[in-house]
């Protein structure tokens, strides 16, 4: 039986002007798949096997492609949206015809021109759609350990628990609120690192580096808004969280260190509002 979505192994049975007729399996020849001409290999012949990805038209029917789609029902994949209408969209799997997204399956607000993290099936009606609703599709059960690297991409906002990411685009992981201070939308690919794997086989993860390895970037961060600013860092130690976070993406604490790294290298000074940029320093003098 022809899988939908899927490559499937098919016999040649005839050839027509517009292509080659490919053996449904059901003995009715009226069931055979039609693989048109630009798709036909130049040395097939009638008898041989073909492998070739089965999906329908625009009109509805079953056709066939010797070409390699980018995503196949059961799959997750990552496209591209090219084209929205008032029924849904559709993403460039590969093929002629885009992917289907219903409007119903999309469960974000979705844009022309950015890739989104997808799930591939078949629909009621027998064709190929996806949907965003990808969480029941990932895994908890990731290779990853404390303190690994990760690539992933943003699946999820929530307010309140953070972002969350599909891991290798397969396992399911979490940055919390308190461990992200980048701004993130649904659909950007992240690198990050594991800090906790939890009972459940989750991974909890962190848009920033180990302490030591953060320490340097942050200083680096902090002495070049500082050259932006005619060498003055209008925030001292004692400055709000919410400011600190707003102006340099890191926690106060983490704003305390490098302060206290760039003062111990003495590449800046203390001042009565806050700190200034000791003269001839530059960002890239940090080792």
């Amino acid at each position: 039986m022809i899988q939908i979505g899927k490559f499937n192994r098919l016999q040649i049975s005839n050839f027509v002007s517009i292509g080659a007729y490919l053996d449904a399996g059901t003995g009715d020849r009226k069931d055979n798949v039609l693989l048109p001409e630009k798709q036909r290999p130049v040395e097939a012949k009638v008898g041989d096997f073909l492998d070739v990805f089965i999906y329908r038209d625009s009109e509805n029917r079953l056709i066939a492609t010797t070409r390699t789609p980018l995503a196949q029902v059961g799959e997750l994949a990552y496209l591209t949206m090219t084209a929205k209408t008032k029924f849904g969209a559709f993403l460039d799997f590969g093929l002629e015809r885009g992917l289907f997204l219903p409007f119903s399956e999309q469960k974000f607000p979705v844009e022309v021109g950015k890739s989104y993290l997808i799930y591939v099936y078949i629909d009621k009606s027998g064709r190929l759609c996806c949907t965003t609703d990808i969480s029941d599709y990932l895994s908890s059960h990731a290779p990853y350990h404390k303190n690994d690297e990760i690539v992933g991409t943003i699946y999820q906002i929530h307010p309140e628990l953070g972002a969350f990411v599909a891991v290798d685009n397969r396992y399911r992981g979490l940055i919390p609120s308190t461990e992200n201070y980048k701004e993130l939308h649904i659909g950007d690919r992240i690198q990050g690192r594991v800090i906790r794997v939890r009972e459940d086989g989750k991974l909890d993860l962190s848009t920033r580096r180990l302490a030591y390895q953060q320490l340097s970037i942050d200083a680096q961060l902090l002495l070049k808004a500082m050259q932006e600013n005619e060498g003055i860092l209008p925030l001292s130690e004692k400055a709000d969280p919410a400011a600190i976070e707003k102006m340099f993406k890191m926690s106060k604490s983490e704003f305390k260190r490098a302060i206290g790294n760039l003062l111990k290298s003495e590449r800046i000074l203390k001042t009565n509002n806050g700190f200034k940029l000791k003269s001839g320093n530059s960002e890239n003098e940090l080792v």
